[in-house]
């Protein structure tokens, strides 16, 4: 069997970071992902996804990327049920990333957003995926 999502879309809401009773580091955030087609006349659509980020990978976001960065996000979808505040049974859908990049863009002057900074090397590969004891939640 075979998970992995690849998104680029812009941050939301800036990353929240947290830290769990256990000392470790996530970092949650939302991206919006426009839709490649839309019907003539039709105003763009666009997909939100939730992303997490465990520990050097969360603290990688929450330090380079803001709201309206774009963000491109590799990692595998999850799933976790909760009762909502209404009792109901319901499911969580999120994006546990892998890793994260930047994607190059353009700042409004138009030259590259990380010009004039120093380079930014990737952000560390956390391929082995937290366990459900470590969501702060």
């Amino acid at each position: 069997m075979y998970n992995k999502i690849i998104l680029m879309g812009r941050i939301v809401a800036d990353p929240e970071l947290k830290t769990t009773p256990q000392g470790v580091n996530v970092c949650s955030f939302r991206i919006a992902v426009d839709r490649r087609f839309q019907k003539q006349g039709e105003e763009k659509k666009s997909d939100f996804f939730n992303i997490v980020a465990w520990r050097q990978q969360g603290e990688f976001v929450q330090k380079y990327f803001g709201k309206g960065r774009m963000i491109l996000v590799e990692g595998e979808m999850t799933t976790r049920p909760y009762t909502d505040k209404n009792g109901s049974q319901a499911t969580w859908y999120e994006v546990v990333a892998d890793r994260v990049s930047f994607t190059g863009e353009k700042a409004q002057g138009g030259s590259n957003v990380a010009a004039g900074t120093p380079p930014v090397p990737s952000a560390p590969d956390n391929s082995a995926a937290a366990s459900d004891d470590d969501y702060p939640f």
